[in-house]
């Protein structure tokens, strides 16, 4: 098959809304492809909506990652007190729990790109001269979209799988892996709109002489 057929391919898997199709589509080449015109774009609007919703820009990724937290805290909490003091252990409460410190990873990441506390050598970049500076910050903005792109096409090909064989979460009777590990690729758009923003300000600070480099705080605010 050709790549353009491939792509065909998927969206006609697509528009089926059959699990089986889908992954069958997506195990082709024309997936990479695909996957980064889709997750460009995503990334794109992703961005237009943080700078038309600024709540969204400074909350959207933490209050995913609090509310994941608190969901672990409280589970693992019951199960100690229902294990000990009703004798009693809900089979998922060992399960859930690490798909939802996946979760709250996969976020923490997007959010932390933004916030350039992923190795940002900030100490010995300052030091470069300003052009050099901005080829290390376009080189890591080329460097997080390609890692994005091979995850988002990648946890694409197997939450298609997951679905295709109605995976259930050990300890459940009906939910399926699939919910859990479609905010993969999800979370990678995220992380690819916040290269984008990166960028556009990278390019601003450049043009107008303000200083491309700034410590880098884990934890702190957009």
């Amino acid at each position: 098959m050709t790549l353009w057929s491939d792509i065909s391919a998927i969206f006609s898997a697509f528009a089926s809304q059959d699990s089986w199709e889908i992954r069958n589509a997506l195990e082709s080449n024309g997936a990479w492809i695909l996957g980064t015109v889709v997750a460009a774009i995503g990334g794109l609007l992703v961005m237009m909506a943080y700078r038309l919703v600024p709540l969204l820009d400074r909350h959207l990724e933490r209050t995913i990652m609090v509310w994941s937290y608190l969901a672990i805290a409280f589970i693992i909490f019951w199960g100690v007190i229902d294990r000990f003091v009703f004798k009693n252990q809900q089979p998922w409460s060992t399960t859930i729990p690490p798909l939802l410190f996946m979760i709250m990873a996969w976020f923490g990441a997007a959010f932390n790109v933004r916030l350039r506390t992923h190795l940002s050598f900030s100490e010995f970049r300052t030091i470069m001269p300003r052009w050099a500076q901005m080829g290390c910050l376009t080189l890591d903005a080329v460097l997080w979209f390609g890692f994005a792109v091979i995850v988002f096409v990648t946890t694409t090909r197997l939450t298609a799988l997951s679905a295709s064989n109605f995976q259930i979460v050990l300890g459940t009777d009906s939910v399926l892996q699939w919910w859990f590990l479609i905010t993969a690729p999800l979370s990678f758009v995220l992380m690819i709109a916040r290269v984008f923003e990166n960028l556009a300000d990278d390019i601003r600070n450049y043009r107008s002489g303000a200083p491309l480099i700034k410590q880098a705080v884990i934890g702190g605010d957009v």
